[in-house]
C-alpha cells in the first residue's frame, strides 16, 4: 500500500520540524544556501507562500502563527500543522486549486505535487545554514530528480531554481538533486 499525501506531507514535515527546532537560536540569521536568505527566511518562504497559493485558488484559509522574525519555530509548528489537518480531513483535501499555471487539482494533489516537495528540498537548505544533518532520502531524492529532469527548461524558466551545477555522473542522488535544482554542495 502506497503512502497518502496526508501521509506523505507527515514524513517529511516531521523532519523539517525537527530541523527547525535543532537549529541554535543564534543561527537563524546565519546565510542560507539560497542566495539572498538567511535560515529563518527558509521558514518564511514556506509558511508565506502556500496560505497566499491555496488562499487564492481554493478558497482555503490555513492558521496563521506568530512572524517568523517573533519565532521561526512556532510560525513554522502553526503552519505545518494547519497543512496537516487539512491534509487529513477529506472534505478539505478533496477542495479544488484553481490556477492559471497548473489547473485544477485538489488541495492533496496540490500540496503533494508542489509543496511537499518543496519542504523536502528546504530541510536540506535550513539544515545546511544551521550546521545540521543535511542528509536527506536518496530514494526520494533520485525519484524527485527523475521527475524533473525532463522538465529542466520548464523548471529554469519558473526562476524557482539556480543555474545545474555540474556533478559527475556518479554522484550520488543528493548531490544529484540538489545540484540540478542549483545549490552548491
Amino acid at each position: 500500500m502506497s503512502d497518502t499525501p496526508a501521509d506523505d506531507h507527515r514524513r517529511v514535515a516531521t523532519r523539517f520540524t525537527a530541523t527547525v527546532r535543532g537549529a541554535d537560536p543564534a543561527r537563524w540569521d546565519d546565510p542560507a544556501p539560497c542566495e539572498g536568505w538567511v535560515a529563518r527566511d527558509v521558514v518564511r518562504h514556506l509558511v508565506t507562500w502556500l496560505p497566499a497559493f491555496l488562499g487564492s485558488g481554493a478558497g482555503v484559509e490555513l492558521p496563521a502563527g506568530p512572524s517568523v522574525d517573533e519565532d521561526p519555530v512556532a510560525a513554522w509548528v502553526v503552519h505545518s500543522d494547519g497543512v496537516q489537518a487539512l491534509l487529513d480531513d477529506p472534505a478539505t483535501a478533496a477542495l479544488v486549486v484553481k490556477n492559471p499555471n497548473i489547473g485544477e487539482m485538489s488541495v492533496e494533489r496540490c500540496v503533494a505535487m508542489i509543496y511537499t516537495s518543496d519542504v523536502f528540498l528546504h530541510t536540506w537548505d535550513l539544515a545546511r545554514a544551521t550546521g545540521q544533518d543535511e542528509r536527506l532520502d536518496p530514494d526520494r531524492c533520485s525519484g524527485m530528480l527523475a521527475g524533473m529532469l525532463p522538465m529542466d527548461e520548464m523548471l529554469r524558466g519558473s526562476g524557482h531554481y539556480g543555474p545545474r551545477v555540474p556533478v559527475p555522473d556518479d554522484a550520488d542522488p543528493q548531490t544529484a538533486l540538489l545540484s540540478f535544482i542549483g545549490r552548491r554542495v
